[in-house]
């Protein structure tokens, strides 16, 4: 990794949050990352809901909301690139300032809001894209002032279809009044069952049809983590993302911003998210393919989401502190862990510690 790129991510620390991110993105869409060049271990090749992912890490929803730098974030060396989240319409999101570095914590509090330019801003960047290599994922969610905001999931997957490797459905964010409410089982079945027929509708893209990813929140009860991996399966999904922000405030958190409304990610994230991964890997019995995000920062970290069920994992706020470098590290480090435990793929490494 470039000296200058690790400069750069250092002096973005002095900037506001959002300043900064902003900064990033852009600087990333015109080309100012660096490109990782060594070549990954092939014990980190990793296939799932029909897609062959050069390694596990990928870059989580809410970094590249509006499908800048898909390209440039997979030339640092994330597995894939989730980009949203994506509603119809434009929106501002909330007031600013709006997002919060707690640095004592290693973590991150953010109202934003699904702040975005709409899909045909976003479609546009994804279609000058394609034919590209790699796996882009599509975030999408729903207008604040929406109607009928399951129409809004389905008008965001017919946008996308055919642009994306996949597509995730995000019920699960805290700072959209309401949006968790689609949580609930009944709201859940028919949010999916529309998303699904609509998905199904379409003519097949590639190999099969789009696969469907369900994002779900940390903060959900044990019943409705398996009524999520239940109804998910039923409606056809492929995948399920565990999970969001939390909008939990842990007593260990040091930070003068702690008490700032919104989701916290980050470090204090890691414990909360992987248990509630857990118990949806219990339930899941490898009928869906399970992303682990929450708290990633480090190979560790990382391998302890897979060893909880995951078979891919996210990762957006390290990446904020870290910068570039981060990335390659981890790989480097899974790979060593992997080794180490007698593990020839990550898929045989895949919800280990579950007894």
């Amino acid at each position: 990794m470039s000296a200058l790129a690790a400069l750069g991510a250092r002096l973005l620390r002095y900037l506001p949050p959002e300043v900064a991110h902003v900064i990033a993105v852009r600087a990333l869409a015109v080309g100012l990352g660096p490109t990782v060049e060594s070549t990954l271990d092939p014990v980190l090749n990793t296939h799932a809901f029909g897609l062959d992912f050069p390694n596990p890490v990928g870059v989580a929803a809410g970094f590249d909301k509006d499908a800048r730098a898909p390209d440039a974030l997979l030339a640092l060396g994330f597995g894939f690139a989730e980009a949203g989240t994506v509603t119809p319409e434009p929106q501002p999101g909330n007031p600013k300032p709006r997002m919060f570095r707690l640095e004592e914590d290693r973590a991150v509090i953010n109202r934003l809001g699904f702040n975005n330019q709409g899909l045909d801003a976003y479609c546009a960047r994804l279609a000058a894209r394609q034919h590209k290599p790699g796996i882009v994922g599509a975030n999408i969610g729903a207008n604040k002032d929406s109607e009928d905001r399951i129409a809004d999931y389905v008008t965001g997957l017919n946008h996308v279809a055919g642009l994306v490797s996949y597509v995730t459905v995000n019920v699960s964010s805290p700072n959209t009044p309401g949006l968790r409410d689609l949580q609930a089982r009944d709201a859940l079945r028919d949010l999916a069952g529309r998303v699904s027929d609509a998905r199904d509708a379409l003519a097949g893209f590639g190999a099969g049809p789009l696969p469907l990813i369900l994002k779900i929140a940390p903060d959900l009860a044990d019943e409705d983590i398996r009524d999520a991996v239940e109804v998910a399966v039923e409606m056809g999904f492929q995948g399920l993302i565990v999970s969001n922000t939390t909008i939990a405030r842990p007593e260990t958190l040091k930070s003068p911003n702690k008490d700032q409304t919104g989701g916290l990610s980050g470090a204090p994230l890691m414990g909360p998210s992987t248990d509630a991964l857990r118990i949806a890997a219990y339930v899941n019995k490898d009928r869906l393919t399970l992303i682990g995000a929450g708290g990633v920062s480090s190979g560790e970290t990382a391998y302890a989401k897979i060893r909880a069920g995951a078979s891919l994992v996210q990762l957006y706020t390290a990446f904020g502190y870290e910068g570039p470098a981060l990335i390659p590290r981890i790989n480097r480090a899974l790979a060593d862990l992997l080794k180490r435990d007698g593990f020839a793929t990550i898929a045989d490494a895949v919800g280990a510690d579950l007894s």
